[in-house]
């Protein structure tokens, strides 16, 4: 794909706002712990001289591309394939051991929501892949329909995508897989889903898409490893360093809004517990009070914006 139609596709979320918040200056170092198709990185390197990017990604693919995207850039950029969660260790493998800025743009990238045979979108009929890591050791999502019991995926259907009636999809779910019929496809998943809940005429998205979003946090472990990089990626910065997260749904936004509060020293124990046992402490300042939204042009321009919120804290100076 040609940069100028991969310019077209790809359009980075909330770019100018991400940038004033990191203020990039010449000579500093920043960490993209989400690459994808590199647009956010770009947006970077242009912003000052000399400035350089360490990219992570755990899609080949989107590094492929990136890679061709980045190329007037090559000598300031070092890109890594792996989950943001490594992002410690990649630090430390890239040989850099202060970060000015880190910056991680949560969810499923343009590149995997648009192909037709990912298995992340409904869009198009394909297998029930949604691994944002195409490694074979890592279960499909139509692995986890066919294994996992009917309880726990109720429970997860319910937990990662909010959904009321997680019992009565996990229950047809089970069924055809006990008739010789598992679900593998995504048009078989979305059908199933559409008949167990009927869309209603203020429904402003297909029912589908809260089952589809709980399978795929599901099978990449996208909650359970978000707290723990948060507090990797503090540890990395330098004393006024900014840490800016856009996430695309309100789990991952509570649970990010929740480490800042704790890592700004605010205990997020139960009232009733005696003594503070969440490792609250004061490392950083908040500095979103709310979340920042994209602005109305740009939602207009970009749909995927519209459900975007970027917080962002600064490493206080440790005494």
């Amino acid at each position: 794909m040609r940069g100028a139609e991969m310019e077209n596709i790809h359009l980075p979320v909330m770019l100018r706002e991400v940038l004033e918040i990191l203020a990039p200056k010449e000579h500093e170092i920043f960490i993209d712990a989400t690459l994808g198709l590199g647009g956010h990185t770009k947006g970077i390197l242009e912003a000052a001289p000399n400035v350089t990017v360490i990219g992570i990604d755990q899609d080949p693919d989107a590094i492929a591309q990136a890679t061709e995207r980045l190329r007037e850039f090559e000598s300031r950029i070092k890109i890594f394939e792996g989950n943001f969660s490594q992002i410690a260790g990649i630090a430390a493998l890239s040989g850099t051991k202060e970060i000015d800025g880190v910056l991680a743009d949560l969810g499923v990238s343009s590149l995997q929501l648009d192909s037709p045979t990912r298995g992340f979108s409904f869009r198009s009929d394909s297998f029930l892949d949604m691994r944002m890591n195409p490694d074979p050791g890592i279960p499909t999502a139509a692995e986890w329909l066919r294994t996992t019991g009917q309880d726990e995926l109720a429970n997860l259907i319910y937990k990662y995508g909010e959904e009321r009636a997680s019992r009565k999809i996990a229950k047809w779910i089970v069924e055809k897989r006990n008739a010789g019929q598992p679900i593998e496809s995504t048009f078989q998943l979305a059908d199933l889903v559409r008949r167990a809940v009927p869309r209603k005429p203020k429904d402003k998205i297909d029912p589908a898409t809260r089952t589809f979003q709980a399978l795929r946090i599901a099978v990449n472990n996208e909650l359970g490893i978000l707290d723990q990089f948060i507090s990797d990626a503090v540890d990395l910065l330098k004393t006024n360093g900014v840490l800016a997260i856009i996430t695309f749904h309100s789990l991952e936004d509570r649970i990010v809004k929740h480490a800042f509060q704790r890592l700004a020293g605010k205990c997020q124990c139960p009232p009733r517990i005696p003594q503070c046992v969440c490792g609250a402490a004061k490392k950083v300042e908040v500095l979103t009070r709310k979340p920042v939204v994209a602005s109305a042009v740009e939602n207009s321009e970009n749909p995927r914006a519209r459900s975007a919120k970027l917080r962002a804290c600064r490493k206080l100076e440790l005494l």
